[in-house]
């Protein structure tokens, strides 16, 4: 009875406060959550999963030893992907990033490379930021991973120290530098011989991603992939 109570009061808020669509705004009908069934049908997917030698991988070759690398959405200026990232980022939802887990998770899922994965680790923000916005959106991308993956996410051995300025306008070469001893590893023990799957929002030039390698690097034996949810092209 409680239950049919709930779902009345449910559908009559929806007409006055009708979820929307992530990408396009537009509301949501029954049965669709987070994105729309069009927009979802536009996603533009990478397929990287199926490329050892894909864009993301060429990207970070050199830079630091790793098992594997890709992203899910290609990411473009005003596109879906971005309204998505944005959102999810900005406005709290959340949802968007879970969702974007469990699809690349699906996508993933059997590759050889995550059958000895041990961990989930988000790239993390500065404690005074994620208190500003209530929540970190790589480990939400990492909650949705984990689900469909089953691999535990650790969101606390991996430290930011430095609180460095956003990475949007910043070339390249500035890009590097502001990424530089950034992040720090809480109890290296704990990662020792771990295979550890480092997980981030968007990759531009994988500056953010190669700070993070460096300081989980420090620990011996650790293994690391790479995944996320877009990569701008």
């Amino acid at each position: 009875m409680m239950n049919t109570v709930l779902k009345y009061a449910d559908d009559f808020l929806s007409l006055f406060f009708p979820d929307v669509c992530c990408g396009c705004g537009q509301a949501l009908v029954k049965d669709e959550t987070v994105i729309c069934t069009e927009c979802l049908y536009q996603l533009p997917f990478t397929n990287f999963h199926l490329q050892e030698d894909n864009p993301v991988a060429r990207q970070i070759w050199g830079r630091f030893p790793f098992v594997y690398a890709g992203a899910c959405l290609y990411f473009h200026q005003h596109s879906i992907v971005q309204q998505l990232i944005h959102r999810l980022k900005y406005n709290n939802k959340q949802e968007a990033g879970r969702l974007i887990g469990r699809i690349y998770g699906r996508q993933i899922k059997e590759q050889a490379a995550f059958h000895h994965t041990d961990l989930i680790i988000p790239v993390p923000l500065h404690k005074m930021r994620e208190r500003k916005r209530g929540y970190n959106q790589s480990e939400c991308i990492a909650q949705g991973l984990s689900e469909v993956l089953n691999i535990p996410v650790d969101a606390i051995n991996l430290r930011r120290d430095v609180s460095t300025l956003t990475q949007t306008h910043k070339s390249r070469f500035s890009r590097y530098e502001n990424m530089k001893e950034v992040f720090s590893v809480i109890k290296p023990e704990y990662l020792k011989g771990k295979h550890v799957l480092l997980v981030d929002d968007v990759i531009t030039t994988g500056a953010t991603i190669e700070s993070c390698a460096t300081a989980l690097l420090s620990v011996p034996d650790i293994k690391i992939s790479i995944a996320a949810a877009a990569f701008t092209a």
